[in-house]
Protein backbone atom coordinates (compact mmCIF):
# COMPACT_ATOMS: atom_id res chain seq x y z
CA UNK A 1 0.00 0.00 0.00
CA UNK A 2 1.06 3.73 -0.98
CA UNK A 3 2.18 5.90 2.00
CA UNK A 4 1.68 9.60 1.29
CA UNK A 5 2.83 13.07 2.21
CA UNK A 6 0.55 16.27 3.12
CA UNK A 7 1.20 17.48 -0.16
CA UNK A 8 0.81 13.99 -2.37
CA UNK A 9 -2.73 13.56 -0.74
CA UNK A 10 -3.86 17.30 -1.72
CA UNK A 11 -2.79 16.45 -4.92
CA UNK A 12 -5.03 13.23 -4.73
CA UNK A 13 -8.28 15.14 -3.29
CA UNK A 14 -7.87 17.88 -5.85
CA UNK A 15 -7.76 14.98 -8.81
CA UNK A 16 -10.69 13.23 -7.32
CA UNK A 17 -12.67 16.51 -7.43
CA UNK A 18 -11.40 18.10 -11.01
CA UNK A 19 -10.45 15.35 -12.96
CA UNK A 20 -13.19 12.93 -12.05
CA UNK A 21 -16.05 15.16 -10.39
CA UNK A 22 -16.22 13.85 -7.50
CA UNK A 23 -17.28 17.13 -5.11
CA UNK A 24 -15.21 18.34 -1.68
CA UNK A 25 -18.66 18.09 0.01
CA UNK A 26 -19.17 14.55 -1.30
CA UNK A 27 -15.50 13.39 0.09
CA UNK A 28 -16.17 15.10 3.25
CA UNK A 29 -19.41 13.17 3.74
CA UNK A 30 -18.13 9.87 3.58
CA UNK A 31 -15.47 11.11 5.68
CA UNK A 32 -17.72 12.11 8.19
CA UNK A 33 -19.40 8.92 7.79
CA UNK A 34 -16.71 6.34 8.04
CA UNK A 35 -15.74 8.36 11.28
CA UNK A 36 -18.76 8.21 12.71
CA UNK A 37 -19.30 4.31 11.83
CA UNK A 38 -15.82 3.74 13.12
CA UNK A 39 -17.11 5.43 16.32
CA UNK A 40 -20.56 3.58 17.00
CA UNK A 41 -18.43 0.00 16.25
CA UNK A 42 -16.00 1.03 18.91
CA UNK A 43 -17.67 2.85 21.38
CA UNK A 44 -21.52 1.62 21.60
CA UNK A 45 -23.63 3.76 23.96
CA UNK A 46 -21.21 6.52 25.52
CA UNK A 47 -21.99 10.08 24.82
CA UNK A 48 -19.23 11.46 22.10
CA UNK A 49 -17.92 15.13 22.04
CA UNK A 50 -16.24 16.02 18.58
CA UNK A 51 -13.51 18.78 19.08
CA UNK A 52 -13.78 20.83 15.71
CA UNK A 53 -11.12 23.17 14.06
CA UNK A 54 -12.13 25.82 11.62
CA UNK A 55 -11.37 24.09 8.17
CA UNK A 56 -12.18 20.62 6.68
CA UNK A 57 -10.69 18.33 8.92
CA UNK A 58 -13.27 20.42 11.59
CA UNK A 59 -15.74 19.83 8.62
CA UNK A 60 -15.66 15.62 8.99
CA UNK A 61 -15.69 15.92 12.25
CA UNK A 62 -19.00 17.74 12.14
CA UNK A 63 -20.46 15.30 9.31
CA UNK A 64 -19.81 12.46 12.08
CA UNK A 65 -21.25 14.56 15.00
CA UNK A 66 -24.23 14.93 12.65
CA UNK A 67 -24.63 11.12 11.66
CA UNK A 68 -24.19 10.04 15.24
CA UNK A 69 -26.71 12.61 16.08
CA UNK A 70 -28.63 10.54 13.78
CA UNK A 71 -28.70 7.78 15.36
CA UNK A 72 -29.84 8.82 18.72
CA UNK A 73 -26.35 9.52 20.55
CA UNK A 74 -25.33 11.80 22.95
CA UNK A 75 -23.49 14.13 20.72
CA UNK A 76 -21.86 17.54 21.66
CA UNK A 77 -19.06 19.23 18.82
CA UNK A 78 -17.13 21.52 20.62
CA UNK A 79 -16.28 24.30 17.86
CA UNK A 80 -12.67 26.37 18.13
CA UNK A 81 -13.21 28.63 15.51
CA UNK A 82 -15.63 31.37 14.80
CA UNK A 83 -18.11 31.27 11.96
CA UNK A 84 -16.44 33.15 9.85
CA UNK A 85 -13.23 31.85 9.80
CA UNK A 86 -14.53 28.54 8.51
CA UNK A 87 -13.55 27.00 5.12
CA UNK A 88 -16.45 26.56 2.76
CA UNK A 89 -17.06 23.04 2.74
CA UNK A 90 -16.79 22.95 7.08
CA UNK A 91 -19.05 26.20 7.08
CA UNK A 92 -21.57 24.31 4.42
CA UNK A 93 -21.02 21.35 6.84
CA UNK A 94 -21.59 23.62 9.91
CA UNK A 95 -24.93 25.20 9.03
CA UNK A 96 -26.73 21.79 8.01
CA UNK A 97 -25.73 20.11 11.22
CA UNK A 98 -27.29 23.15 13.08
CA UNK A 99 -30.25 23.15 10.83
CA UNK A 100 -30.44 19.33 12.16
CA UNK A 101 -30.68 20.35 15.67
CA UNK A 102 -26.95 19.20 16.42
CA UNK A 103 -25.79 20.76 19.75
CA UNK A 104 -22.62 23.25 18.87
CA UNK A 105 -20.82 25.27 20.76
CA UNK A 106 -18.09 27.38 19.96
CA UNK A 107 -15.30 26.61 22.30
CA UNK A 108 -11.72 27.61 22.82
CA UNK A 109 -11.29 24.43 25.75
CA UNK A 110 -12.83 22.17 27.35
CA UNK A 111 -13.80 20.75 30.88
CA UNK A 112 -14.18 17.70 32.80
CA UNK A 113 -17.55 17.65 32.87
CA UNK A 114 -17.36 17.70 28.85
CA UNK A 115 -14.94 14.60 28.78
CA UNK A 116 -17.14 12.83 31.96
CA UNK A 117 -17.83 9.49 30.44
CA UNK A 118 -17.14 10.86 27.07
CA UNK A 119 -15.63 9.34 23.93
CA UNK A 120 -13.72 12.44 22.08
CA UNK A 121 -13.79 12.67 18.06
CA UNK A 122 -10.14 14.51 17.43
CA UNK A 123 -11.14 17.09 14.42
CA UNK A 124 -9.06 20.01 15.02
CA UNK A 125 -6.29 19.93 12.58
CA UNK A 126 -5.99 17.48 9.64
CA UNK A 127 -2.94 16.83 7.38
CA UNK A 128 -2.65 20.32 6.10
CA UNK A 129 -0.90 21.42 9.40
CA UNK A 130 2.37 23.95 8.73
CA UNK A 131 3.19 25.52 12.05
CA UNK A 132 3.50 24.50 15.81
CA UNK A 133 0.22 24.24 18.16
CA UNK A 134 0.17 26.85 20.59
CA UNK A 135 -1.85 29.11 22.47
CA UNK A 136 -5.17 28.08 23.99
CA UNK A 137 -5.41 24.75 21.84
CA UNK A 138 -2.10 23.94 23.28
CA UNK A 139 -3.83 23.91 26.54
CA UNK A 140 -7.16 22.01 25.06
CA UNK A 141 -4.93 19.50 24.04
CA UNK A 142 -3.26 19.07 27.03
CA UNK A 143 -6.06 18.36 28.94
CA UNK A 144 -7.30 16.27 26.90
CA UNK A 145 -4.30 14.18 26.93
CA UNK A 146 -4.76 14.11 30.72
CA UNK A 147 -8.19 12.98 31.22
CA UNK A 148 -9.04 9.21 30.59
CA UNK A 149 -11.36 10.08 27.95
CA UNK A 150 -10.42 7.39 24.76
CA UNK A 151 -9.95 9.84 21.58
CA UNK A 152 -10.96 9.21 18.16
CA UNK A 153 -8.82 11.34 15.71
CA UNK A 154 -9.99 12.51 11.95
CA UNK A 155 -7.48 11.72 9.63
CA UNK A 156 -4.35 11.78 11.27
CA UNK A 157 -3.66 13.52 15.97
CA UNK A 158 -4.22 16.93 15.57
CA UNK A 159 -0.36 17.96 16.43
CA UNK A 160 1.35 15.35 14.52
CA UNK A 161 3.02 16.36 11.03
CA UNK A 162 1.60 13.97 8.17
CA UNK A 163 5.04 14.36 6.59
CA UNK A 164 7.19 13.45 9.68
CA UNK A 165 5.49 12.47 12.04
CA UNK A 166 7.16 14.71 14.66
CA UNK A 167 5.22 16.97 17.21
CA UNK A 168 4.17 20.32 15.99
CA UNK A 169 4.30 21.92 19.85
CA UNK A 170 2.10 19.30 21.20
CA UNK A 171 -0.13 16.70 19.07
CA UNK A 172 -3.30 14.48 20.81
CA UNK A 173 -2.80 11.11 21.72
CA UNK A 174 -5.24 9.27 19.85
CA UNK A 175 -6.51 5.54 20.54
CA UNK A 176 -7.34 5.23 17.02
CA UNK A 177 -7.01 7.18 14.36
CA UNK A 178 -9.36 7.20 10.90
CA UNK A 179 -7.56 8.00 7.44
CA UNK A 180 -8.96 8.27 4.11
CA UNK A 181 -7.65 6.83 0.69
CA UNK A 182 -4.36 5.95 1.92
CA UNK A 183 -2.10 5.90 4.91
CA UNK A 184 -0.01 9.01 5.95
CA UNK A 185 3.90 8.89 6.70
CA UNK A 186 3.61 10.40 10.22
CA UNK A 187 0.93 7.15 11.05
CA UNK A 188 4.13 5.06 10.76
CA UNK A 189 6.93 7.41 11.77
CA UNK A 190 7.33 7.95 15.62
CA UNK A 191 6.40 9.60 17.58
CA UNK A 192 3.41 9.92 15.56
CA UNK A 193 2.96 6.27 15.19
CA UNK A 194 2.87 5.67 18.91
CA UNK A 195 0.65 8.90 19.20
CA UNK A 196 -1.33 7.57 16.33
CA UNK A 197 -3.20 4.27 18.21
CA UNK A 198 -4.91 1.72 15.89
CA UNK A 199 -4.81 2.92 12.37
CA UNK A 200 -8.11 2.36 9.92
CA UNK A 201 -7.89 3.69 6.87
CA UNK A 202 -11.04 3.94 5.24
CA UNK A 203 -11.87 3.76 1.35
CA UNK A 204 -14.13 7.25 0.57
CA UNK A 205 -14.17 7.08 -3.10
CA UNK A 206 -10.89 7.71 -4.31
CA UNK A 207 -10.42 6.54 -7.69
CA UNK A 208 -8.13 3.27 -7.28
CA UNK A 209 -5.55 4.81 -10.58
CA UNK A 210 -5.04 8.00 -7.95
CA UNK A 211 -4.10 5.74 -4.83
CA UNK A 212 -1.88 2.95 -6.85
CA UNK A 213 0.22 5.48 -9.02
CA UNK A 214 3.86 5.28 -9.38
CA UNK A 215 4.28 8.84 -8.62
CA UNK A 216 3.46 8.05 -4.88
CA UNK A 217 7.13 6.08 -4.26
CA UNK A 218 6.97 5.66 -0.31
CA UNK A 219 5.42 2.31 0.30
CA UNK A 220 3.98 0.33 3.47
CA UNK A 221 4.29 -3.63 3.88
CA UNK A 222 1.73 -5.63 4.47
CA UNK A 223 1.42 -9.35 5.00
CA UNK A 224 -0.37 -9.78 1.36
CA UNK A 225 2.41 -8.51 -0.50
CA UNK A 226 5.40 -9.79 1.47
CA UNK A 227 4.14 -13.74 1.42
CA UNK A 228 4.29 -13.78 -2.28
CA UNK A 229 8.02 -13.26 -2.20
CA UNK A 230 9.23 -16.47 0.00
CA UNK A 231 11.16 -18.76 -2.11
CA UNK A 232 9.51 -22.04 -3.24
CA UNK A 233 10.98 -25.29 -1.74
CA UNK A 234 10.85 -27.89 -4.49
CA UNK A 235 10.20 -31.62 -4.37
CA UNK A 236 13.24 -32.27 -6.81
CA UNK A 237 15.94 -29.79 -4.88
CA UNK A 238 18.98 -30.46 -3.03
CA UNK A 239 21.02 -28.30 -0.53
CA UNK A 240 22.91 -26.93 -3.80
CA UNK A 241 19.52 -25.35 -5.22
CA UNK A 242 18.94 -22.90 -2.05
CA UNK A 243 22.07 -21.22 -1.81
CA UNK A 244 25.78 -20.86 -0.42
CA UNK A 245 26.21 -18.27 2.08
CA UNK A 246 29.91 -17.04 3.07
CA UNK A 247 29.44 -14.86 6.56
CA UNK A 248 32.83 -13.12 7.36
CA UNK A 249 32.34 -12.21 11.27
CA UNK A 250 33.54 -12.48 14.70
CA UNK A 251 36.90 -11.45 16.81
CA UNK A 252 37.90 -11.97 20.37
CA UNK A 253 34.44 -10.84 22.45
CA UNK A 254 32.38 -10.89 19.66
CA UNK A 255 31.99 -13.78 18.50
CA UNK A 256 28.52 -14.60 19.34
CA UNK A 257 27.24 -12.23 16.33
CA UNK A 258 29.21 -14.75 14.16
CA UNK A 259 27.42 -17.23 15.67
CA UNK A 260 23.66 -15.54 15.72
CA UNK A 261 24.22 -14.28 11.64
CA UNK A 262 25.00 -18.16 10.80
CA UNK A 263 22.04 -19.84 12.54
CA UNK A 264 19.72 -17.35 11.35
CA UNK A 265 21.04 -17.73 7.98
CA UNK A 266 20.17 -21.46 8.13
CA UNK A 267 16.64 -20.93 9.75
CA UNK A 268 15.71 -18.62 6.74
CA UNK A 269 16.19 -21.60 4.37
CA UNK A 270 19.87 -21.31 3.08
CA UNK A 271 20.87 -24.81 1.30
CA UNK A 272 24.81 -23.80 3.06
CA UNK A 273 26.65 -21.37 5.67
CA UNK A 274 31.00 -21.50 5.70
CA UNK A 275 31.64 -19.24 8.49
CA UNK A 276 34.99 -17.33 7.89
CA UNK A 277 36.46 -16.30 11.00
CA UNK A 278 39.90 -15.22 12.44
CA UNK A 279 41.89 -18.81 12.51
CA UNK A 280 43.13 -18.11 16.44
CA UNK A 281 39.39 -18.04 17.58
CA UNK A 282 38.48 -21.28 15.02
CA UNK A 283 38.74 -23.95 18.52
CA UNK A 284 35.91 -21.54 19.68
CA UNK A 285 33.99 -21.99 16.70
CA UNK A 286 34.52 -25.79 15.77
CA UNK A 287 33.02 -26.64 19.34
CA UNK A 288 29.74 -24.66 18.88
CA UNK A 289 28.99 -25.23 14.70
CA UNK A 290 26.54 -28.06 13.98
CA UNK A 291 25.23 -27.12 10.35
CA UNK A 292 27.52 -24.48 9.58
CA UNK A 293 31.20 -25.10 8.01
CA UNK A 294 33.82 -23.15 9.00
CA UNK A 295 36.57 -21.82 7.18
CA UNK A 296 40.08 -19.81 9.05
CA UNK A 297 41.36 -16.67 8.03
CA UNK A 298 44.59 -14.95 8.63
CA UNK A 299 44.45 -12.94 11.94
CA UNK A 300 46.72 -10.61 13.13
CA UNK A 301 47.07 -12.75 16.18
CA UNK A 302 44.91 -11.44 18.75
CA UNK A 303 41.43 -12.61 17.32
CA UNK A 304 41.21 -10.29 14.68
CA UNK A 305 41.15 -10.91 11.05
CA UNK A 306 44.44 -9.51 8.98
CA UNK A 307 44.63 -7.67 5.58
CA UNK A 308 45.39 -11.16 4.05
CA UNK A 309 42.63 -12.58 4.46
CA UNK A 310 41.02 -10.53 1.96
CA UNK A 311 42.41 -13.23 -0.96
CA UNK A 312 40.97 -15.71 0.35
CA UNK A 313 37.62 -14.58 1.10
CA UNK A 314 37.94 -13.04 -2.36
CA UNK A 315 38.88 -16.95 -3.69
CA UNK A 316 36.35 -18.75 -1.40
CA UNK A 317 33.83 -16.44 -3.27
CA UNK A 318 34.78 -16.95 -7.04
CA UNK A 319 35.33 -20.57 -6.31
CA UNK A 320 32.26 -21.58 -3.88
CA UNK A 321 29.80 -19.18 -2.23
CA UNK A 322 27.35 -17.36 -3.88
CA UNK A 323 26.67 -14.34 -1.60
CA UNK A 324 29.25 -12.67 1.00
CA UNK A 325 27.91 -11.52 4.70
CA UNK A 326 30.30 -9.37 6.26
CA UNK A 327 30.78 -7.48 9.11
CA UNK A 328 28.73 -8.76 12.58
CA UNK A 329 31.46 -8.64 15.29
CA UNK A 330 34.32 -7.97 13.02
CA UNK A 331 36.07 -5.26 14.87
CA UNK A 332 37.18 -2.21 13.31
CA UNK A 333 40.81 -1.51 12.52
CA UNK A 334 42.80 -0.56 9.76
CA UNK A 335 43.06 -4.21 8.26
CA UNK A 336 39.25 -4.66 8.32
CA UNK A 337 39.19 -1.49 6.13
CA UNK A 338 41.64 -2.90 4.14
CA UNK A 339 39.59 -6.34 3.60
CA UNK A 340 36.27 -4.21 3.08
CA UNK A 341 37.95 -1.90 0.45
CA UNK A 342 39.41 -4.92 -1.70
CA UNK A 343 36.30 -6.86 -1.20
CA UNK A 344 34.53 -4.33 -2.43
CA UNK A 345 35.94 -3.15 -5.55
CA UNK A 346 37.29 -6.64 -6.38
CA UNK A 347 33.86 -9.27 -5.91
CA UNK A 348 30.94 -9.88 -8.45
CA UNK A 349 29.38 -11.72 -5.57
CA UNK A 350 26.36 -10.15 -3.52
CA UNK A 351 27.08 -8.21 -0.65
CA UNK A 352 25.29 -7.92 2.50
CA UNK A 353 27.12 -5.34 5.01
CA UNK A 354 26.27 -4.88 8.50
CA UNK A 355 27.78 -3.52 12.18
CA UNK A 356 31.66 -3.11 11.79
CA UNK A 357 31.80 -3.57 8.15
CA UNK A 358 29.94 -0.47 7.99
CA UNK A 359 31.97 0.93 10.14
CA UNK A 360 35.16 0.06 8.55
CA UNK A 361 33.92 1.75 5.36
CA UNK A 362 36.73 4.41 5.01
CA UNK A 363 35.18 6.49 2.06
CA UNK A 364 31.31 6.03 0.97
CA UNK A 365 32.21 7.15 -2.37
CA UNK A 366 33.91 3.55 -3.28
CA UNK A 367 30.46 2.20 -2.99
CA UNK A 368 29.76 3.73 -6.10
CA UNK A 369 32.46 1.22 -7.98
CA UNK A 370 31.34 -1.87 -6.53
CA UNK A 371 30.83 -4.69 -9.15
CA UNK A 372 27.97 -6.19 -7.76
CA UNK A 373 24.52 -5.81 -5.59
CA UNK A 374 25.43 -4.35 -1.95
CA UNK A 375 23.09 -4.25 0.65
CA UNK A 376 23.88 -2.22 4.17
CA UNK A 377 22.12 -2.49 6.95
CA UNK A 378 22.90 0.39 9.51
CA UNK A 379 21.18 1.02 12.32
CA UNK A 380 21.17 4.74 13.14
CA UNK A 381 24.24 5.28 14.74
CA UNK A 382 25.85 3.39 11.87
CA UNK A 383 23.74 5.16 9.36
CA UNK A 384 25.06 8.49 11.28
CA UNK A 385 28.98 7.20 10.51
CA UNK A 386 28.38 6.80 7.26
CA UNK A 387 26.96 9.87 6.62
CA UNK A 388 29.60 11.66 8.59
CA UNK A 389 32.10 10.81 5.90
CA UNK A 390 29.89 12.07 3.13
CA UNK A 391 29.03 15.58 4.92
CA UNK A 392 32.26 17.10 6.91
CA UNK A 393 31.39 19.52 9.73
CA UNK A 394 28.78 17.78 11.18
CA UNK A 395 29.07 15.99 14.17
CA UNK A 396 27.43 11.97 14.71
CA UNK A 397 24.85 13.49 17.32
CA UNK A 398 23.65 16.11 14.86
CA UNK A 399 23.52 13.42 12.22
CA UNK A 400 21.50 10.54 14.46
CA UNK A 401 19.35 13.85 15.20
CA UNK A 402 18.53 14.39 11.77
CA UNK A 403 18.12 11.13 10.82
CA UNK A 404 15.35 10.28 13.55
CA UNK A 405 13.51 13.52 12.63
CA UNK A 406 13.41 12.32 8.82
CA UNK A 407 14.31 8.57 8.14
CA UNK A 408 13.01 8.46 4.73
CA UNK A 409 14.53 11.27 2.84
CA UNK A 410 17.38 10.19 5.02
CA UNK A 411 17.47 6.56 3.41
CA UNK A 412 16.54 7.54 0.19
CA UNK A 413 19.14 10.25 -0.31
CA UNK A 414 21.81 7.94 0.55
CA UNK A 415 20.50 4.78 -1.22
CA UNK A 416 20.27 7.18 -4.56
CA UNK A 417 23.66 8.65 -4.19
CA UNK A 418 25.72 5.77 -2.97
CA UNK A 419 23.94 3.23 -5.54
CA UNK A 420 23.20 0.89 -2.56
CA UNK A 421 20.08 -0.97 -1.11
CA UNK A 422 19.46 0.17 2.58
CA UNK A 423 18.13 -1.21 4.77
CA UNK A 424 17.98 2.03 7.82
CA UNK A 425 16.88 -0.13 11.00
CA UNK A 426 15.06 1.19 13.70
CA UNK A 427 11.44 2.66 14.61
CA UNK A 428 10.27 1.77 11.99
CA UNK A 429 12.59 0.30 9.61
CA UNK A 430 13.30 1.38 6.40
CA UNK A 431 14.47 0.26 3.02
CA UNK A 432 15.35 2.14 0.16
CA UNK A 433 15.96 1.42 -3.06
CA UNK A 434 18.40 3.73 -5.26
CA UNK A 435 15.68 3.73 -7.72
CA UNK A 436 13.60 6.39 -5.53
CA UNK A 437 11.85 3.49 -4.04
CA UNK A 438 11.28 3.46 -0.25
CA UNK A 439 9.34 0.76 1.78
CA UNK A 440 7.83 1.16 5.64
CA UNK A 441 7.91 -1.60 7.78
CA UNK A 442 4.51 -2.66 10.36
CA UNK A 443 6.54 -5.44 12.27
CA UNK A 444 8.72 -5.47 15.04
CA UNK A 445 8.45 -4.29 18.99
CA UNK A 446 10.15 -2.97 21.91
CA UNK A 447 11.63 -6.32 23.08
CA UNK A 448 13.95 -5.91 19.80
CA UNK A 449 16.42 -3.30 21.01
CA UNK A 450 18.22 -5.86 22.37
CA UNK A 451 22.30 -6.88 21.24
CA UNK A 452 22.18 -9.57 18.20
CA UNK A 453 19.19 -8.57 17.38
CA UNK A 454 20.44 -6.90 13.87
CA UNK A 455 22.67 -9.84 13.52
CA UNK A 456 20.16 -11.86 13.23
CA UNK A 457 18.44 -9.84 10.32
CA UNK A 458 21.86 -9.69 8.74
CA UNK A 459 21.61 -13.13 8.66
CA UNK A 460 17.98 -13.34 7.08
CA UNK A 461 18.86 -10.96 4.67
CA UNK A 462 21.61 -12.72 3.49
CA UNK A 463 20.17 -15.96 3.25
CA UNK A 464 17.60 -15.24 1.37
CA UNK A 465 19.59 -13.02 -1.26
CA UNK A 466 21.25 -16.35 -1.47
CA UNK A 467 18.38 -18.64 -2.50
CA UNK A 468 17.90 -15.46 -5.52
CA UNK A 469 15.62 -13.33 -4.15
CA UNK A 470 16.68 -10.18 -5.59
CA UNK A 471 18.13 -7.51 -3.39
CA UNK A 472 15.01 -5.86 -2.94
CA UNK A 473 13.11 -9.15 -2.16
CA UNK A 474 15.70 -10.17 0.21
CA UNK A 475 15.49 -6.91 2.14
CA UNK A 476 11.37 -6.77 2.30
CA UNK A 477 11.10 -10.23 3.29
CA UNK A 478 13.93 -10.18 5.20
CA UNK A 479 12.92 -7.21 7.66
CA UNK A 480 9.13 -8.14 7.81
CA UNK A 481 9.68 -11.91 8.52
CA UNK A 482 11.93 -10.89 11.24
CA UNK A 483 9.68 -8.32 12.37
CA UNK A 484 7.10 -10.73 12.71
CA UNK A 485 9.30 -13.45 14.56
CA UNK A 486 10.35 -10.88 17.29
CA UNK A 487 6.67 -9.94 17.57
CA UNK A 488 6.00 -14.10 18.55
CA UNK A 489 8.65 -14.53 20.68
CA UNK A 490 7.48 -11.53 22.57
CA UNK A 491 3.85 -13.16 22.95
CA UNK A 492 5.16 -16.33 23.99
CA UNK A 493 8.09 -14.07 26.75
CA UNK A 494 7.45 -11.01 26.74
CA UNK A 495 9.32 -7.61 25.62
CA UNK A 496 11.38 -7.32 28.26
CA UNK A 497 13.04 -10.93 28.50
CA UNK A 498 13.19 -10.76 24.65
CA UNK A 499 16.34 -11.74 23.45
CA UNK A 500 17.80 -12.44 19.99
CA UNK A 501 18.21 -15.67 19.95
CA UNK A 502 14.36 -15.87 20.33
CA UNK A 503 13.77 -14.39 17.08
CA UNK A 504 15.73 -16.95 14.98
CA UNK A 505 13.75 -19.74 17.36
CA UNK A 506 10.22 -18.10 16.29
CA UNK A 507 11.20 -18.02 12.20
CA UNK A 508 9.79 -21.37 11.63
CA UNK A 509 6.65 -19.73 12.95
CA UNK A 510 6.36 -16.92 11.68
CA UNK A 511 7.47 -18.42 7.93
CA UNK A 512 4.27 -20.18 9.13
CA UNK A 513 2.14 -17.60 9.80
CA UNK A 514 3.48 -15.54 6.84
CA UNK A 515 2.20 -18.15 4.39
CA UNK A 516 -1.39 -19.01 5.83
Amino acid sequence: MKVVTAEEMRDIDEKTIRKFGISGNVLMERAGTAVASRVMELYSGRKVIVVCGGGNNGGDGIVAARELYNTGRHVKVLLFSEEDKLSPDCLSQFRIAKRMGVPIEMRAGMTGRDLHSAVVVDALFGTGLSKDVVGKTAKAIHFLNDSDAPVVSVDIPSGISSDTGQLMGTAVRAAQTVTFGLPKRGHLLHPGAELTGRLFIENIGFPEDLLTSQNLNVNMLEKREVSALVPERHTYSHKGDYGHVFIVAGSRGKTGAAFMAARACMRTGSGLVTLGVPESLMHVFQSRVTEEMTLPLPDRGDGSLSSDAADIILEFLSEKADVLCIGPGIGVSGETANILEKVLTTSRAPLVIDADGLNSIRNTGILKNVLAPVILTPHPGEMARLLGKTKKGRGLSTQLGAIEKDRINTALSFSKDAGVHLVLKGVPTVIAEPDGRVFINTTGNPGMATGGTGDVLTGMVSSLLGQGLTPLDASLLGVYLHGLAGDRAADEKGERSLVASDIIEKLPAAFKELMR
